[in-house]
């Protein structure tokens, strides 16, 4: 199958197109002059059910869609992308539309940037003290755009706010001198977006160190979901393959982390084939999504997805919470909803799917997991612990909210038990400005 992407300037091609709504067409043009978008033939074709526009959530997943702005901000664009602007008043309300977006959330750009002989590797992130992204600069783009992406602001052309690298040897140098590091993540947009070539350049010389230190690679990726022929018949996908066995004969664990938001994404010959060949390399695939409103938020959805995980032989991962930036008000629900949805999909399926981390928060903290709903001391109080912290001492210890079922994100949050602040604020403001000036912490 040949792969063809989908555009603004050429989504008006697609076949489907001409028998949906005029208003959705003419929202897919206004929101996608903000947020970014891009499909292809295959999500087009195999995933999405033409006869159920505009509520399939697979078009939901992929083609912008009018309640993606605050109504204001679709205003402002409207009025730019149809009164004859030119291109450069477009883009720069587009920009300045995103900028209002939270473009970079959890501090990423600001904090999690790692340097190596005093100069910053806007490359790499390094916020947990076990795993180092990386960001190889052909692997910004993707085989289709998720509208929830919190990465959203690597595809819309403003520069400043791009990650991208191309320093192999700078990776392989940081990781020999930070002992710590057992993980590097390969990650995007898609790092299989890239000729396998590119890719190679940049695993191999990882493998060639002999990093003892370096137990893990993974990479993160959305191609078994929306362009499965990556791993049959594109043609570098064997190279492909015999790469990532190239990595198990290495002695390093390849973990190949899947984005899978809804159970369309699992039927068909194209990607139980796939996966099937990915795991004869020795590689594993582990399984993520956020919770996302309008897609999967219902309990029958998660179990669905996860008992087909698990019969392809993937490991159910996490469920994240949608983040605080780009279209978060259209895709977020409360965490306590989030937490009555994980809770339920643990009661009905079997152990073997219970792998399944969440619903955490990747938020400037750390992975913020809510563990449920309890009465301490006649007090109503939601349960968190971190997955992951700034400090990995702060993994795994509790921590106590007042009860807030509106509450989406953990900077809504309030102490339990007449607390002034959670157990980890004063580090983390230490941690993330030495010169003990207090920040936002959002």
């Amino acid at each position: 199958m040949k792969y063809v992407s989908y555009l603004l300037n050429n989504f008006k091609n697609i076949p489907q197109i001409n028998k949906i709504d005029k208003q959705l067409v003419e929202d897919i043009e206004i929101v996608g002059s903000v947020l970014p978008f891009k499909t292809n033939n295959y999500v087009v074709d195999n995933l999405i059910d033409w006869n159920n526009i505009p509520d399939d959530p697979m078009f939901k997943l992929t083609f912008p869609q009018r309640d993606m702005l605050l109504p204001h901000h679709y205003e402002q664009m409207k009025s730019v992308v149809f009164n004859g602007a030119d291109k450069q008043k477009i883009k720069q309300t587009a920009n300045d539309i995103r900028l209002q977006l939270n473009p970079h959330p959890a501090g990423q750009l600001e904090y999690n940037v790692p340097m190596i002989e005093g100069e910053k590797l806007y490359g790499m992130q390094h916020k947990y003290r076990e795993t180092v992204l990386f960001f190889p600069s052909q692997g910004q783009t993707c085989h289709a755009y998720c509208t929830f992406c919190f990465r959203w602001p690597q595809f819309v052309g403003m520069e400043d706010l791009k990650f991208a690298s191309k320093e192999a040897e700078l990776l392989v140098k940081y990781v020999k001198d930070h002992e710590e590091v057992t993980d590097v993540l390969f990650t995007g947009g898609d790092p299989l977006i890239m000729k396998t070539k590119h890719l190679e350049a940049y695993i191999r010389p990882l493998l060639d160190a002999k990093i003892e230190h370096l137990r893990n690679i993974r990479i993160g990726s959305k191609a078994l979901a929306y362009w499965p022929y990556r791993f049959l018949t594109d043609d570098d996908a064997d190279d492909l393959l015999r790469l990532f066995e190239d990595v198990h004969k290495a002695g390093k664990h390849l973990a190949y982390m899947a984005h899978f938001n809804h159970p369309a994404e699992l039927d068909g010959y194209a990607v139980e084939k796939a996966i099937k060949r990915i795991l004869d390399t020795g590689a594993v695939i582990r399984t993520q999504s956020p919770v996302l409103k309008h897609i999967n938020n219902s309990p029958e959805i998660w179990a669905d997805m996860l008992r087909k995980q698990v019969k392809l032989g993937c490991v159910p991962y996490y469920m994240f919470v949608a983040r605080n930036t780009g279209a978060q008000h259209y895709f977020s629900i409360p965490l306590v909803e989030a937490w009555k949805i994980f809770r339920e999909t643990y009661q009905s399926v079997s152990g073997i799917c219970r792998t399944l981390r969440g619903p955490s928060m990747s938020c400037l903290p750390g992975k913020v997991q809510i563990l449920g709903v309890a009465e301490v001391k006649g007090e109503k109080v939601m349960v968190f612990r971190m997955i992951q912290g700034r400090n990995p001492d702060w993994a795994a210890r509790p921590f106590f909210a007042k009860y807030d079922d509106k509450a989406i994100w953990y900077t809504d949050l309030k102490p339990a038990f007449g607390e002034e602040k959670f157990f980890f604020t004063d580090e983390l403001n230490e941690i993330l400005n030495p010169q003990q000036v207090e920040y936002d912490l959002e």
